[in-house]
């Protein structure tokens, strides 16, 4: 066993997953994190869902927040750093409830936390000559928000709408207190990040199809979220260097 894994199991980690009527798939999805990620508390935070979700949840051993309205992703993936620091853990792993993330990469956003070498690190469908099939739409959006935030971080991105990611007990904070709102909030996180001057870093992983369920990101509403999130990228550029707390 490595320096890094003795590291780890010595760590207080949770695992975050939003949920929005993923009945369907959520069981899978928290059996896959137990048999990878044993030492690793789940929580599902069911976004007000129409189905079975946070029951499902419950019965599969996750800890459910549930929460009294749908508030969309940026707020349940806010509502699960905040459980996060106010529980004090070291780590914290996002993972998507539709089972397109496979639970065995998580040892692979772990390593350069574990390492010290990062305090973001963002699993990355496209890194190494990467793909993923998506709609011609998307494919164009995915390449143009890369680019917009490598301009606006001085950082190159490849795949900013990936939401499998892990974070250390600074980021952790910084996104309990100050973390976007919106669709494709994964999006500008990475700018609010960059500009507390936390470390990201991506890694290659591979992305599943959905196990159920498809994507509510149609060509008029990524348009429309398109337009959102250029304007609070520009916003985020414009003012002043946030200072993370406790600094």
């Amino acid at each position: 066993m490595t320096n890094l894994h003795i590291a780890h199991r010595e760590m207080k980690c949770l695992t975050i997953v939003p949920a929005f009527n993923e009945s369907a798939s959520i069981c899978d999805v928290i059996e896959e994190i137990h048999e990878h990620q044993p030492a690793f508390e789940v929580v599902v935070v069911d976004d007000s869902s129409h189905d079975q979700t946070a029951t499902v949840a419950g019965e599969a051993g996750a800890t459910v927040l549930p929460l009294p309205f749908n508030l969309g992703i940026g707020g349940a993936v806010q509502a699960g750093f905040l459980y996060d620091s106010n529980q004090g853990f070291d780590i914290a792993v996002q993972v998507d409830g539709d089972g397109q993330h496979d639970p065995q990469e998580i040892a692979t956003l772990l390593e350069p936390l574990l390492a010290g070498d990062a305090d973001v690190v963002v699993g990355s469908r496209y890194l190494d000559g990467g793909s993923f099939e998506h709609a011609a739409h998307r494919r164009f959006l995915i390449g143009t928000f890369a680019r917009i935030v490598t301009v606006a971080t001085r950082k190159r991105f490849t795949d900013t709408s990936s939401s499998f990611r892990a974070y250390n007990r600074k980021a952790i904070a910084i996104c309990a207190e100050d973390y976007p709102q919106g669709f494709l909030e994964s999006v500008e996180s990475l700018v609010v990040l960059s500009r507390y001057g936390m470390r990201i870093v991506e890694v290659p992983v591979t992305i599943r199809q959905r196990s159920s369920g498809s994507t509510s990101l149609s060509l008029g509403r990524t348009m429309a979220y398109t337009i959102k999130v250029l304007i609070a990228i520009a916003m985020g550029i414009m003012r002043r260097a946030p200072t993370a707390k406790g600094e």
